[in-house]
C-alpha cells in the first residue's frame, strides 16, 4: 500500500503543509505544491572545476535535486562556468560578501545565489547583484546562522535566539522585496535544534517565501543524523519546510541519503528501496543484521520507490510483510518464507535469500517504472 493510500484511510498520518509561494532554483520548483527538495554542499576547492564536477555528479547519482557551490573568490567564480555547464542538477553559488561574486556567479550560470543581501555593502552594490540574479534568472537563498548574526542583533537581544534570527531573516528579505525582487526563499539555522525549530516556526507566520531547512554544523555522521533528524523531521511534520539539507561533517553523499530518509520517514518524498527490518534477537532464524547490511549495499542503485520487510521470525514478520512489496520472514530450520505484494509466495533457503530478493526487487522496479512510463504515454 502506498504512502498516500496509508494518509487516505489514516487521518493521523497527514501532514499539511504552510503554504508557500513557488520560486525556482533553475530547472527545479520549490515551494508552493511542490515536492520537498533534498541538497546538499560540495566540499571541494571550487577552483579545482574536475574535482567539483565529479562531486556534483556523485550527489546527482544519489538524488540530490539542488547542490550548493561556495565562490569566496575569483577563481571559484571562473571556474563556476565550467562547473555549470558540466552540471546535471541546478547549482548555487554561495556568496557572502563580495557583491562582485555573487554578478560573477549568476553570469557563470549559477541558479540560485545564496546571500546576505545586508552583508554585500552599499544599497547601490546590492541593487547590482539583484539586477544580476534578474538578468540571469537567478533566484536567492537568505541564509541566516546563529553564529553569524548582525552585531546590533545581539546587542539587542543579548545571545543569539529565535527571535533575533528572524529579525535577521526579514531584514534581509526587505531590501530584496523593496527592489521588487521576490523570487527568494529563507534559511534560519542553528546548531541547536530548540533554536533552529523556534526560529522556524515564528518564520513561517511572519512571511510567505519557500522555506530551506536544516540544522547548521549538526556535527558527525551519527550525531548529526540523529541531531539533523530531531529538528528537520519536527519542522516537516507540522508542515514548514519545502527543501532541506542536511549538514553533516561526512562525506556529502551521506547527506543526501539521511535527507531523503528523514523524507521517507514522514511519507513526504520516496526513493529507492525503504528496508524495514528488526533489531534481530534469540528468535531470528537468520543474520538480520548481516542481511540487512549487504541488501543495502547491492539494492544501493535502486532508484524507484518500493518497500522491502526483513524479519527475523514470524512474530512480527507476517504482520510487516502485509505492509510491504516484498518481505522475507525467518522460519527456522534454514529457510523462510518470502512475500509478494503481501501475501506468502514461496519459501527460500537462507542461504540463497540474498541474491533472491535482490532479483525480485529488481524485477518489482521494472514493473514500477515500465507502468509509470505507460501511465505517461
Amino acid at each position: 500500500m502506498t504512502a498516500e493510500a496509508h494518509t487516505s484511510v489514516r487521518p493521523w498520518r497527514a501532514i499539511h503543509r504552510r503554504p508557500s509561494r513557488k520560486i525556482r532554483v533553475g530547472n527545479v520548483e520549490v515551494g508552493g505544491d511542490a515536492p520537498i527538495t533534498v541538497q546538499s554542499m560540495t566540499n571541494t576547492l571550487t577552483a579545482d572545476a574536475q574535482a567539483t564536477i565529479d562531486q556534483v555528479r556523485e550527489l546527482a547519482d544519489a538524488g540530490c535535486d539542488i547542490v550548493r557551490v561556495s565562490c569566496p573568490d575569483e577563481d571559484s567564480t571562473a571556474a563556476f562556468k565550467a562547473i555549470v555547464k558540466a552540471a546535471t542538477v541546478p547549482l548555487v553559488a554561495d556568496i557572502h560578501f563580495h557583491y562582485k561574486r555573487g554578478i560573477e556567479a549568476a553570469q557563470a550560470g549559477a541558479a540560485c545565489l545564496r546571500i546576505n543581501p545586508g552583508n554585500i555593502g552599499s544599497s547601490a552594490r546590492v541593487k547590482d547583484v539583484i539586477q544580476a540574479a534578474r538578468d540571469h534568472g537567478c533566484s536567492m537563498r537568505i541564509g541566516v546562522n546563529a553564529g553569524s548574526l548582525e552585531r546590533d542583533l545581539l546587542e539587542q537581544y543579548g545571545e543569539p535566539c529565535p527571535e533575533a534570527m528572524v529579525e535577521s531573516a526579514l531584514r534581509h528579505a526587505r531590501i530584496l522585496q523593496d527592489h521588487d525582487f521576490h523570487e527568494f526563499k529563507i534559511s534560519v539555522k542553528a546548531s541547536d535544534p530548540f533554536m533552529t525549530v523556534a526560529a522556524y516556526q515564528q518564520l513561517a507566520e511572519a512571511i510567505d517565501c519557500p522555506l530551506h531547512l536544516g540544522v547548521t554544523e549538526a556535527g558527525a555522521l551519527r550525531t548529526g543524523t540523529v541531531k539533523s533528524s530531531i529538528g528537520i523531521g519536527s519542522l516537516l511534520w507540522a508542515g514548514i519546510g519545502d527543501t532541506i539539507r542536511v549538514s553533516l561533517a561526512a562525506d556529502p553523499v551521506e547527506e543526501v541519503k539521511v535527507g531523503f530518509d528523514i523524507l521517507k520517514s514522514l511519507g513526504l518524498r520516496h526513493r529507492g528501496v525503504n528496508i524495514i527490518a528488526c533489531p534481530s534477537c534469540a528468535r531470528q532464524g537468520f543474520n538480520v543484521i548481516k542481511t540487512v547490511e549487504t541488501l543495502e549495499t547491492r539494492l544501493a542503485h535502486i532508484s524507484t520507490s518500493l518497500s522491502l520487510s526483513i524479519i527475523g521470525c514470524v512474530v512480527n514478520g507476517p504482520g510487516e510483510a502485509l505492509m510491504t512489496d516484498i518481505g522475507f520472514t525467518g522460519g527456522g530450520k534454514g529457510a523462510g518464507m518470502v512475500y509478494l505484494a503481501g501475501k506468502a509466495a514461496h519459501k527460500m533457503d537462507n542461504d540463497q535469500m540474498v541474491d533472491h530478493i535482490v532479483e525480485l526487487v529488481e524485477a518489482r522496479a521494472a514493473e514500477i517504472r515500465a507502468a509509470e512510463l505507460n501511465a505517461m504515454s
